[in-house]
């Protein structure tokens, strides 16, 4: 057991019992406000430039990524503890194909992640620095993407005569929870429960630059077994969150053909936590972030991107420094 997973001071008897139903109010609690420490849990915070620019269908694609966060984590005043440091590595696996979807340019990508977390922080009034370490499959994501206007399903030869304008597009993201997860636990490297995002996106080329902006809300199933049956907690709690509304804009520039930069931001508001039916209205998000992206082909089929992120302004929640990095091989054909 770790940190939040056990108590910090050992007593006995009768007084360990008070303590116990004092400390799993105070769990409940705690743990509506940093489930979020996770990334495959606070998707609402990505960065992802030209989104919905289109190339040709039949065109594949494997990514590796590796990604490192730093930070700390904004609490409400109510919660005793401070002081709180994360440092997250995250590598993942991505597969991408395009194709013809009643005649528009459409994609699916599936994505697998591994995360690796260290976290810590101070107990007020207990005068000990608490730790935890976790590492396993986090919740796998699939997302299909769809050209509304301006981008119709293409093959090579027809794309190459193509130059986009105005693109319209929409998007369907599905997080499952396939990341490991134990219900005695305050805090998982899976969520143990569903997320959905319907999203529209809009980009528009002026030359060199290509301005892009998507909108979008995140919808969440109930974890059934929210830190349950075990040492504060007898039976079983649920905890739900309210939707995650986002917005997300980029500016960037072709230097030459696939060797451009960005400056990304994004902005999202809600996702206040309910434990049992009880909303704790202080866990509400509303929190920026703003970054660079830089992406460097290096022959034909292989590219490198890098992108930086931080915090812009952060009411709530994890105010962190993020860099990432890609590895892409891309081909042209039909799966046999």
């Amino acid at each position: 057991m770790g940190w939040l997973d056990k108590p910090w001071l050992s007593v006995s008897g009768r007084r360990i019992r008070q303590m116990m139903l004092s400390r799993s109010r105070l769990f409940l609690l705690t743990g509506s406000c940093i489930l979020f420490l996770l990334p495959g849990i606070c998707s609402a915070q990505d960065l992802a430039p030209r989104a919905y620019v289109i190339v040709p269908i039949h065109t594949n694609a494997v990514i590796l990524s590796y990604s490192y966060l730093s930070g700390g984590i904004l609490f409400d005043q109510s919660i005793p503890i401070t002081n709180v440091s994360t440092q997250i590595n995250m590598s993942a696996i991505s597969v991408f194909h395009t194709m013809n979807f009643f005649g528009r340019s459409a994609s699916v990508t599936a994505t697998l992640p591994y995360g690796v977390g260290n976290f810590q922080g101070m107990v007020t009034g207990s005068g000990r620095q608490g730790k935890l370490y976790r590492s396993g499959l986090l919740d796998s994501t699939f997302r299909f993407s769809v050209n509304l206007k301006g981008g119709p399903a293409m093959d090579l030869k027809d794309f190459a005569k193509w130059k986009q304008k105005t693109l319209l597009g929409a998007s369907f993201t599905l997080v499952a929870p396939t990341g490991q997860y134990d219900s005695t636990r305050l805090i998982n490297q899976g969520s143990n429960r569903w997320a959905f995002k319907p999203e529209l996106g809009f980009s528009r080329r002026f030359g060199h630059w290509l301005f892009d902006s998507y909108g979008s809300v995140w919808f969440f199933t109930t974890n059934p077994e929210f830190f349950s049956r075990n040492a504060f907690v007898s039976g079983v709690n649920t905890k739900s969150e309210s939707p995650v509304f986002g917005f997300e804009g980029h500016v960037s520039y072709d230097v030459k053909p696939r060797l451009w930069t960005s400056l990304d931001v994004n902005f999202w508001t809600g996702g206040q936590s309910s434990i049992n039916g009880i909303e704790n209205s202080a866990t509400l998000q509303r929190s920026s972030r703003i970054g660079g992206t830089l992406s460097v082909p290096i022959n034909n089929h292989q590219s490198m991107k890098v992108a930086y992120s931080n915090g812009a302004y952060v009411r709530y929640g994890g105010d962190y420094q993020s860099v990432s990095f890609g590895w892409q091989y891309s081909w042209y054909g039909r799966p046999n």
